[in-house]
């Protein structure tokens, strides 16, 4: 058997050793200049105002300093959340593809067996027994299946780091919907608190119409205004209920709208490093994965072109029966070189150039839009910076307007209308200032996932 083998072996070294090697694929560089306008460059520094340019750090997370939180995030990261869950399969979906390609460029071995006999009373009993291995393998001269397995490989690696990208995404998604939902609560218990102060001024109004200090109208203006606090009311607990039920839903809960909501906003952690903009290019997974899916759009055009190429496969075989007393081989190398498809291989190489092309493109407007997102939360964390300083001057002087009218209106100096506007312009102040707040939470948010630092500590690894 080994003198059998041995020309085989010879030949599979032989035509291993003349294997052509691939190319690599484009650069991160070279990607990047054919996928943006000649007149468009990453710049080196933020175009929008950033309080620091060092290194981005992980672990944002745990800036906001919220228990509360942390225990949301760890149970929407369960493994069990159907939202991970389709993520990760996505996951070993890929894993098993790049299996299943590498598999190519290893032997196929078989083996088979058979028995047969005859019996019975008028024949002459007899039996037999064969059995053999067979071995199959596909010389890869051009490198066309090794095209394909790194094909799978960068494949699976975007794989990753589209999983990674969702991770983050789910976090940030969960983070934001939890300081959404408080920031409902609180808009319903403030306008609880202006229809409380609306029904004592209906009190107040209707003694003092009771006694004939004011007439109907104010009584009625006052109710009129009252119903529409109740209106808003219902409204802001309709709202609340909903943002309740959207955290459930990214928690893998029953969306009941039942989960509890904190009482205040935490404040906004301090200003964060925002690194600088070609960073950017190899910390965000999105990047990473847009990246990593043209390396594999090159290898699959290559692999296409390949195709075009002939190519060699070899075969051996060994067995033998019960009857035999030596073994019998077979070995064979086959050539097949395509003449004409029909413009199949041509077809396929240009779809796979097609394919290619769109990957350079798509990797240049996840880049935009990458650069894009930090331009904006670093700009829109400056503002809404400023906004909430000039919204609570706003709040502190509505509310001593309001007060010094109040008093005015029962000695009967101004009328009920100046004083139920200037009420009203309190109550909205202290909505915007609410609303403020959580926009700065949810910025801050964005802000993080934008500039691609994790939620997580960074491993010591």
């Amino acid at each position: 058997m080994p003198r059998l083998l041995l020309p085989g072996i010879v030949l599979c070294v032989l035509i291993g050793g003349c294997a052509t090697k691939l190319q690599a694929p484009p650069s991160q560089e070279q990607v990047l200049e054919d996928a943006l306008p000649e007149t468009t460059e990453v710049r080196s520094e933020w175009a929008a105002p950033a309080e620091d340019s060092g290194q981005v750090d992980d672990d944002w997370l745990a800036s906001f300093n919220d228990p509360q939180l942390d225990a949301l995030v760890a149970e929407a990261l369960n493994v069990q959340n159907p939202n991970l869950r389709i993520l990760a399969t996505q996951v070993g979906r890929a894993q098993a593809a790049a299996v299943l390609a590498g598999s190519a460029l290893k032997p196929t071995v078989a083996l088979g067996a058979d028995l047969s006999g005859t019996v019975g009373p008028d024949a002459v009993e007899q039996e037999s027994a064969g059995g053999g291995v067979a071995v199959s393998w596909e010389a890869d001269v051009w490198g066309r299946v090794q095209a394909g397995v790194n094909a799978a490989d960068e494949s699976l690696r975007a794989t990753v780091a589209d999983f990674e990208f969702a991770r983050q995404s789910l976090v940030a998604n969960v983070a934001r919907s939890w300081y959404l939902a408080t920031e409902l609560k609180l808009q319903a218990d403030l306008a609880q608190e202006f229809v409380d102060l609306l029904s004592e001024s209906v009190s107040l109004v209707e003694t003092k119409e009771q006694v004939g200090q004011i007439g109907m109208q104010d009584v009625f203006l006052v109710r009129a205004d009252l119903a529409s606090a109740k209106d808003a009311l219902q409204q802001a607990l309709s709202g609340q209920q909903q943002a309740r039920r959207v955290l459930e839903i990214l928690l893998g809960r029953y969306p009941a709208g039942e989960i509890a909501t904190a009482t205040e906003l935490v404040p906004v952690p301090p200003p964060i490093s925002a690194g600088i903009p070609s960073d950017l290019l190899e910390r965000r997974p999105d990047i990473i994965a847009a990246d990593r899916r043209v390396a594999s759009a090159f290898f699959l055009t290559e692999e296409a072109r390949l195709a075009k190429l002939p190519s060699f496969s070899l075969t051996a075989s060994v067995g033998g029966t019960t009857d035999l007393s030596g073994l019998i081989g077979d070995l064979a190398l086959g050539v097949v070189a395509p003449l004409y498809t029909g413009g199949a291989l041509e077809a396929q190489l240009d779809i796979a150039t097609a394919d290619q092309n769109a990957a350079i493109a798509a990797f240049g407007a996840t880049v935009l839009q990458a650069l894009e997102q930090v331009e904006a939360g670093l700009t829109n964390e400056a503002l809404l910076t400023q906004r909430e300083t000039f919204i609570s001057q706003s709040v502190d002087n509505n509310k001593q307007a309001y007060d010094i009218a109040l008093k005015q209106y029962v000695v009967g100096q101004i009328d009920l209308l100046s004083v139920l506007q200037m009420q009203t312009r309190w109550i909205g102040a202290k909505t915007n200032l609410i609303r403020v707040k959580n926009a700065r939470l949810a910025e801050r948010i964005n802000l993080h996932l934008a500039l691609g630092g994790s939620f997580e500590a960074a491993s010591s690894e």
